[in-house]
C-alpha cells in the first residue's frame, strides 16, 4: 500500500481484512456461514417488500383513498420488471458473481426506500398535477393517482431483483450438492426468524389509528439500515468453494485423503438444454400456481382482515404467526428434501397450503380459523419454499444456474403479476376476497401437480457444454 494512500483508504482497507473470513478448511465449513449471511441479506430484502405489502397497502389506503386494484397494481408493475430483468440478472450473476450484485442491489434498495418516504397523489406534484385523467381511455385512469407509489415502488423490486434472491440462492447452489435443500430451507428459515421481528415493528410504527412514527418516517429507517449494513454483510459473501480451494459441501477433504474416491461428477445443463426439457416448463409453471396465492396474501390477508374489523396489530400477528410456523418448516422442508424426491415433497406441502387457503376462504371469520390458516399456510408455504429452488440445482447443475433461474422468472413473474390485481380486482367489484382466493387456492392445487410430474430430466450429452453457452 502506498505511504501516499489517503488515511481514511488505509483505514477502511484494515476494517475489510480485520472482517475478512479466513476459509480454513479445518475449520466449519465456510458455506454454513454463507446460509446465516443469506438469510440476513434476505430479511432485510425481502421483509419490508413482500411480507410488510399489506401493510403499507393499508397505510396508503388511509393516507391516499386508493383502491386495492390501484395499490395492488404495484406489484404488478414489479413483476414485469422481473419477468423482463430476470434473464439478465441470470446471466450476470453467472458472470459478475454474488458479491458484487449484493452490492449494487441493496444499495438501489437503501436509496429507493428512502425515496418512498415521498410518495404523493399525482394532483400533489407539480410534474403530473396537469395529467387529464378524464380524457385518458378508461383503462388507464386508475394508475395516474399512485403514478409515484408505482415508480418507486418498481425501483425498490430492481434492487430487490439484482441483490436478493436469485444471487443468493446461485450462490448457496455453487456451495451445496447433497445438503443443499438443506442450507436453503436454513437460510430461509434464518430470514423469517429476522421477520417474526419486523413485521409487528413496521405494523405498531405505521399504524393509522395511532400517532407513531407514521409510514413515512419508517420507510427512511429502512432504507437507512440497508445501506448502513450492506457493505460489511456484501464483503462476507464467497461465490464459489472452488476459488478458495473448497468443494460442495466441504468435500476437500475427503478428496484430499489418499486411495480416497472422488466425487461423481455432476451433470450441468446449458440453459438452452435446461429450456427443451418439460421439467423446466412443470417446475416454472407450477412454481408461479404455487406463488400466486401467497402473493395474493402477503398483499391483501392485511386488507382483508381490517375489512373484518380486526386492527392492524391484529393482522401483524397472523402474519408472524404464519411466518413462525414456515421457519420452522423450511428446515423441516429442507430436511425431507435431501432424503425423499423433491417433486413428491413439493406436492403434498403445496397441498397443505392450499388447504390453509380453503380454510381461510370458507370458514367464519373468527380470529380461531385466522391462526388454522396460518398454522397449515405456514407448514406449506415453509416446507416447500426451499424445495422450489433446490429441485433446479438437482435436475440442472451449477455451471449455468443463475442464468436458468432468470428464465425461469419469465414464466412465473407472468402468473405472479396477475394474482393481486386479480384479488384487489375482485374485491373492489364484490366487497370480499371469497371467490379471488378460492380461484387462486385451486390454482394452487394444479402447481402441486405439475411439481408432481416434473421427474428429473436426462442429458443424451452431458459433457456438451460450449464456452458459448456460458
Amino acid at each position: 500500500m502506498s505511504s501516499h494512500e489517503p488515511q481514511p483508504t488505509r483505514a477502511i482497507a484494515r476494517l475489510a481484512a480485520a472482517v475478512r473470513p479466513k476459509l480454513d478448511p479445518r475449520r466449519v465449513f465456510y458455506g454454513w456461514w454463507l446460509v446465516f449471511i443469506t438469510g440476513s441479506v434476505m430479511v432485510i430484502s425481502t421483509t419490508p417488500m413482500f411480507h410488510a405489502m399489506g401493510l403499507w397497502f393499508v397505510a396508503l389506503e388511509n393516507t391516499f383513498g386508493w383502491t386495492r386494484t390501484q395499490l395492488s397494481l404495484a406489484f404488478a408493475f414489479t413483476r414485469i420488471e422481473g419477468g423482463i430483468l430476470g434473464p439478465i440478472e441470470g446471466y450476470l450473476t453467472d458472470r459478475f458473481g454474488t458479491r458484487r450484485l449484493v452490492m449494487i442491489g441493496m444499495s438501489i434498495m437503501g436509496i429507493g426506500w428512502i425515496l418512498f418516504s415521498q410518495v404523493q397523489d399525482s394532483k400533489d406534484v407539480p410534474i403530473l398535477r396537469d395529467i387529464p385523467i378524464d380524457a385518458l381511455p378508461g383503462f388507464l385512469q386508475p394508475i395516474v393517482p399512485p403514478l409515484t407509489f408505482y415508480a418507486i415502488y418498481v425501483l425498490i423490486a430492481l434492487g430487490q431483483g439484482v441483490g436478493s434472491w436469485l444471487p443468493l440462492m446461485t450462490m448457496l447452489n455453487n456451495w451445496f450438492d447433497r445438503r443443499r435443500a438443506m442450507a436453503m430451507g436454513l437460510s430461509n428459515s434464518t430470514s423469517r426468524l429476522g421477520t417474526l421481528l419486523m413485521i409487528p415493528a413496521i405494523a405498531w410504527a405505521i399504524d393509522p389509528n395511532f400517532d407513531r412514527l407514521g409510514w413515512r418516517a419508517t420507510v427512511v429507517i429502512i432504507g437507512v439500515a440497508i445501506l448502513v449494513v450492506n457493505l460489511p454483510l456484501a464483503s462476507l459473501i464467497r461465490n464459489r468453494p472452488e476459488d478458495h480451494g473448497l468443494l460442495p459441501d466441504g468435500d476437500r477433504a475427503r478428496q484430499e485423503r489418499p486411495g480416497a474416491r472422488a466425487a461423481a461428477p455432476q451433470t450441468d445443463f446449458t440453459w438452452q438444454q435446461a429450456l427443451k426439457t418439460p421439467a423446466f416448463w412443470l417446475i416454472s409453471v407450477g412454481h408461479g400456481f404455487t406463488s400466486m396465492v401467497l402473493i395474493a396474501m402477503m398483499a391483501h390477508l392485511a386488507p382483508m382482515m381490517t375489512d373484518q374489523g380486526y386492527d392492524l396489530q391484529t393482522a401483524a400477528f397472523v402474519i408472524t404467526g404464519y411466518t413462525v410456523v414456515s421457519m420452522v418448516f423450511q428446515i423441516v422442508g429442507g430436511y425431507i428434501g435431501d432424503r425423499i424426491p423433491k417433486r413428491f415433497a413439493l406436492f403434498v406441502f403445496t397441498w397443505i397450503q392450499a388447504s390453509g387457503v380453503f380454510l381461510l376462504t370458507f370458514g367464519p371469520a373468527t380470529l380461531p380459523v385466522a391462526y388454522g390458516f396460518a398454522l397449515l399456510f405456514g407448514i406449506g408455504f415453509g416446507g416447500r419454499n426451499p424445495l422450489t429452488v433446490s429441485i433446479r440445482g438437482e435436475y440442472f447443475g451449477r455451471s449455468s444456474f443463475g442464468k436458468i433461474m432468470g428464465l425461469s422468472q419469465v414464466p412465473m413473474n407472468i402468473l405472479l403479476l396477475a394474482a393481486p390485481v386479480f384479488a384487489g380486482v375482485v374485491r373492489d367489484a364484490t366487497g370480499e376476497y371469497t371467490t379471488a382466493f378460492a380461484v387462486l387456492a385451486s390454482l394452487n392445487m394444479l402447481g402441486g401437480a405439475m411439481f408432481l410430474l416434473a421427474s428429473r430430466p436426462r442429458l443424451e450429452r452431458p459433457q456438451a457444454q460450449t464456452a458459448a453457452s456460458r
